[in-house]
């Protein structure tokens, strides 16, 4: 699924790989579902936000590899590995070729009517193989290295002309050098804008109408390494924001 360039529908492409992701979890709860309808996120599940970070790794790192994030769990109407992880909860993607070969994968190895069927090791491209094995391991290597992500991320704003963040350190918050705040317009696909804001637990987007953008906090390491970004839910009547 990693090594094949020629697509059913003719197409050869080595240059470019799908990022499959759920939007929100589906452990979600009631409640929170139904905070999301007047706060927002359809789009913004953990997922949806590791798709987006392995989107800026394949930028940073891999050369001549361009991600394309598809806002589905997986290919339309299928399932695959990472979807008993998504089932419970944990953020999962998938990473693939962007042109599937119906006639090369699930088939027995056989020629019919003239087609080669099968899944051979002459169909595969290792340098592609290669690069999406990079993006992977560059991936994991990147979250290994960074802070985990800040708990408790909240945001507040309604009817001001600001948006406040506040949040708690990751868990060990031992490499932490500070955070990066991120935001977008809410049709954007991926995180456009950031600042970073030192080691704090609180920053307000003087300015910035809460209405029109969504926000996300990452927690950054020592070397530079960022945590995945992290989307805020509301904070509570009685909570610091």
């Amino acid at each position: 699924m990693i090594g094949n360039i020629e697509g059913v529908n003719g197409v050869v492409d080595n240059t470019t790989a799908r990022v499959f992701s759920d939007g929100t979890p589906p452990t979600e709860t009631e409640q929170e579902r139904n905070a999301r309808r007047f706060t927002g996120g359809e789009v913004d599940g953990i997922s949806r936000q590791l798709a987006r970070y392995v989107d800026g790794i394949a930028d940073r790192y891999v050369t001549n590899l361009d991600v394309m994030m598809v806002y589905r769990l997986d290919r339309f109407g299928r399932g695959g590995h990472h979807t008993p992880f998504a089932d419970q909860g944990y953020p999962a993607v998938r990473i693939m070729e962007t042109n599937e070969n119906y006639v090369r994968q699930h088939q027995d190895i056989r020629v019919e009517d003239g087609i080669a069927y099968g899944d051979v090791l002459e169909g595969v491209d290792f340098r592609y193989a290669a690069k999406l094995t990079a993006l992977n391991a560059a991936t994991l290597a990147a979250l290994a290295a960074a802070p985990g992500p800040p708990q408790d991320v909240r945001i507040c704003g309604a009817v001001e002309p600001s948006a406040r963040l506040a949040w708690a350190p990751p868990t060990d918050g031992s490499n932490v050098a500070g955070y990066r705040v991120y935001w977008r317009l809410t049709d954007a696909p991926t995180w456009s804008d950031s600042r970073w804001v030192a080691n704090v637990s609180a920053y307000t987007f003087d300015g910035l109408i809460i209405d029109n953008y969504f926000f996300g906090v990452a927690a950054v390491g020592h070397d530079g390494n960022e945590s995945v970004v992290v989307f805020p839910r509301r904070a509570r009547r009685g909570e610091g924001c």
